[in-house]
């Protein structure tokens, strides 16, 4: 990919001497959904699969974009001192809004820079494309001009980026495993606190096979923010008894004690959902230390459901993608993964049985639905950084 992304500079803006690369992964969330707005945990991990690019400094306050993967929409260009958010300029807005956010934070950026990017995360899958070109343009502007900032800063104003250039009210998961990923690991992370513990996923004769449902997404134009709205309609009913500051204070317990303070149905269902996933998340990392298999696959089971039936944020494409997997006596478990609406899947499945799942599972969703998956196992590498040596 380097050298497909040097030919792409080359092609775009001429061939320049300091070239520099970066990479950015993308993520998957193992279980832990719509938690991280809510207080909870989440259990993600950083992919070997993501965004990278190639990047030259100008002389002057004009930044020049060009993505491999939206070749279509040509160069985007814009200068330094005039930056907001312009809907014809679609993915460009990502990055562009995290440099809008050092600047708003007073980190001067003092020279422009004509970058190419080229990802190999499939668009719309719900594997934080988004996030990973966030925290790639976190990068760039780190090494070259802020090497002060360390990682959970950038994770920080790239997160921030989203919520208020973009305007999707995304919690801190996707940009957090995308700047603190690392090789071979998932991360447990408490999303009130920040606080985390890496968990090395060395379960022998097993596989992460990620599956595409092939039906896009886009959270900015999706229920994601209305969800969000409805957990804290919800949790301002908790607290006319209880003080707490999140959902992900409550106990499974906790909640069914005080469910009845939620006077709108439908905010209870999703409000069940963020502190019962919160809890299921926490006992998932415990089952992998303890290589409890059965009981991390009833886990990713009823994370699934939840999520259908309370939160509402699955597809019918997902569903017959988890379907097929219960029902492959291969699969330890399987559930959607990413904020829904769309997206992929993710199965833990034995090695020997991975092309069997994965041709019988391709069969059955392409009978069902007319649409072919696409499958990927999953490697877990390391969070975003710029690409030195060879």
């Amino acid at each position: 990919m380097r050298e497909e992304v040097k030919g792409t500079f080359a092609s775009v803006f001429g061939k320049q001497d300091g070239l520099r690369f970066f990479f950015a992964p993308g993520r998957v969330n193992i279980i832990g959904e719509h938690t991280d707005y809510n207080g909870g945990h989440v259990f993600p991990c950083a992919l070997t699969i993501g965004t990278f690019a190639a990047v030259s400094q100008r002389k002057d306050r004009l930044v020049r974009m060009f993505s491999e993967n939206f070749k279509e929409t040509g160069v985007k260009e814009f200068k330094l001192d005039d930056l907001c958010y312009n809907k014809d300029d679609d993915w460009a807005n990502y990055p562009k809004g995290v440099i809008f956010e050092f600047q708003q934070r007073g980190y001067a950026i003092p020279n422009g820079f004509d970058i190419a990017f080229s990802g190999n995360i499939p668009n719309g899958a719900g594997l934080s494309s988004s996030a990973s070109i966030e925290l790639l343009m976190a990068v760039v502007l780190q090494t070259y001009f802020h090497p002060e900032l360390n990682a959970l800063h950038l994770v920080k104003m790239a997160q921030h980026a989203e919520n208020t250039f973009i305007g999707v009210n995304c919690g801190i998961m996707d940009q957090f495993a995308i700047g603190m990923g690392k090789k071979g690991h998932a991360m447990l992370l408490n999303c009130d606190t920040l606080s985390y513990e890496y968990s090395k996923l060395d379960v022998s004769g097993l596989s992460l096979v990620i599956a595409n449902t092939n039906k896009k997404r886009s959270l900015a134009g999706s229920s994601y923010n209305a969800r969000r709205q409805e957990c804290q309609e919800a949790l301002r009913d908790l607290k006319t008894e209880l003080e707490i500051a999140s959902l992900g204070e409550l106990s499974p317990s906790d909640f069914d004690s005080y469910a009845h303070l939620i006077q709108n149905e439908t905010n209870r269902r999703r409000a069940k959902h963020a502190v019962y996933e919160n809890d299921r998340t926490i006992k998932t990392a415990e089952m992998f230390k303890k290589n409890k298999l059965d009981e991390i696959g009833s886990l990713m089971k009823e994370s699934h459901l939840s999520l259908k039936n309370d939160y509402e944020v699955t597809s019918p494409e997902l569903d017959e993608l988890a379907y097929a997997a219960w029902s492959h006596e291969g699969v330890i478990g399987s559930r959607m993964t990413g904020a829904g609406f769309g997206g992929c899947t993710i199965s833990i499945v034995k090695d020997q049985a991975v092309e069997d799942f994965i041709e019988k599972a391709g069969a059955a969703y392409k009978e069902r639905t007319g649409i072919k998956a696409d499958f990927y196992v999953a490697d877990i590498g390391e969070g975003a950084r710029e690409l030195k040596g060879d």
